[in-house]
């Protein structure tokens, strides 16, 4: 039998929210912490929130209307039984709430206070709106993204909301409160994406000071530039990812495609780059996707298919590691990392409001929840 999940024995409170914070309530609910969410009263009295939406998978639900100061005190008075807390308001908006740090704090000393901003809570652009987009636009990493000579590329929301956002205020949380657990002191974790994004390209940020980077995206080792390390069309009009860094797979990947020459042998030679890659582009359409595969099967080239939702959920691998799974009629990616000796949380979804109970566990008696409902 499996030992609980990590994170149990953790009371978390989220503040309804759209893209990181979400995503961070979703990290720490699949690993055991209890999240109890609250979101904005629709017309029937319930949630507004999307059932169908993985983001929101594996917490009890309590729909408050925090402009009413009666919600507002009850937000308070659940907060002081957590562990810590979600919210993703502008700044100043939880202070104009009543419902700020300096209060939270003072109820529970140990309280651990998760702020989800972009900008962060301080500096010249902190009270600006603005989207992943332009949180990762002043901190560098769009400029790098994309084809040379062309535009950068949005690389979905990925990088700032959930790579340098949802997850590193997840990561921020869990150290603070690991620290509140030894101290008894709790504190506020400032998560902004700009930041975050910025962190997230600590490795390029490194290579650059080496020299071995350069300001023009699409010209270098991982960003598409080199030849062995791109995506290839091939004759069904599908995708090849090849990644043959190392000499041993790019040899592999001259085996495998028959590139005999003295030119290939200049792998790490930017000049020869561009040259080399149109060829590439030729002979990768002379098969199909599948084809492909299928000859590099066992040759150990780092080359794998392009994958579309629907087929990443079929391929054998993700099968059989249980990558992806279907909760609620929603297939959705599976709790991650994996432990050995704990387990995750399997998705819960769509479940119903429990205000009454979530109230009730936080010492408000029958008339108080009866006014609130």
């Amino acid at each position: 039998m499996r030992a609980p999940a990590p994170l149990s024995g953790l009371r978390i409170l989220e503040l309804a929210g759209i893209g990181p914070g979400p995503f961070c309530g979703m990290m720490l609910a699949d690993h055991g912490a209890e999240v109890i969410r609250v979101g904005r009263p629709n017309s029937g009295g319930g949630v507004s929130d999307d059932a169908r939406d993985p983001l929101l998978r594996s917490r009890r639900t309590i729909a408050l209307d925090l402009k009413k100061p009666e919600a507002a005190a009850a937000v308070r008075r659940i907060a002081a039984t957590c562990d810590g807390l979600i919210e993703g308001f502008r700044p100043g908006v939880m202070e104009r709430l009543g419902l700020g740090p300096d209060v939270l704090i003072a109820d529970n000393p140990k309280l651990v206070f998760g702020r989800m901003t972009g900008w962060g809570q301080t500096g010249p652009l902190a009270a600006e709106p603005g989207h992943d987009i332009d949180y990762i636009a002043i901190s560098g990493t769009l400029h790098a993204i994309g084809d040379a000579g062309g535009k950068p590329v949005a690389p979905m929301n990925l990088v700032g909301d959930f790579g340098g956002g949802g997850m590193m205020l997840a990561f921020g949380m869990l150290a603070a409160m690991l620290q509140a657990k030894t101290t008894g002191v709790g504190q506020v974790v400032d998560c902004a994406m700009t930041d975050g994004s910025a962190v997230l390209t600590s490795m390029i940020w490194g290579m650059r000071g080496q020299g071995r980077w350069n300001d023009q995206r699409g010209t270098n080792l991982l960003d598409g530039g080199a030849h062995f390390y791109d995506t290839y069309e091939t004759a069904d009009g599908k995708w090849l990812a090849v990644g043959a860094i190392e000499p041993q797979f790019y040899a592999a990947l001259r085996r495998v495609m028959g590139l005999d020459g003295a030119e290939w042998d200049a792998q790490f030679v930017p000049a020869v780059w561009l040259k080399l890659k149109q060829e590439l582009v030729v002979r990768f359409k002379q098969r199909t996707r599948d084809a492909w595969v299928a000859a590099f099967d066992g040759h150990e080239a780092c080359v794998a298919p392009v994958l579309d939702f629907e087929e990443a959920t079929q391929h054998p691998h993700n099968v059989a590691r249980g990558t992806f799974v279907t909760a609620g009629g929603i297939a959705q990616p599976a709790p991650a990392p994996r432990y050995s000796v704990s387990g995750t949380v399997a998705p819960r979804m769509g479940e119903a409001a429990d205000g009454a109970t979530i109230l009730a566990e936080a010492g408000l008696n029958e008339a108080e929840i009866a006014a609130l409902a």
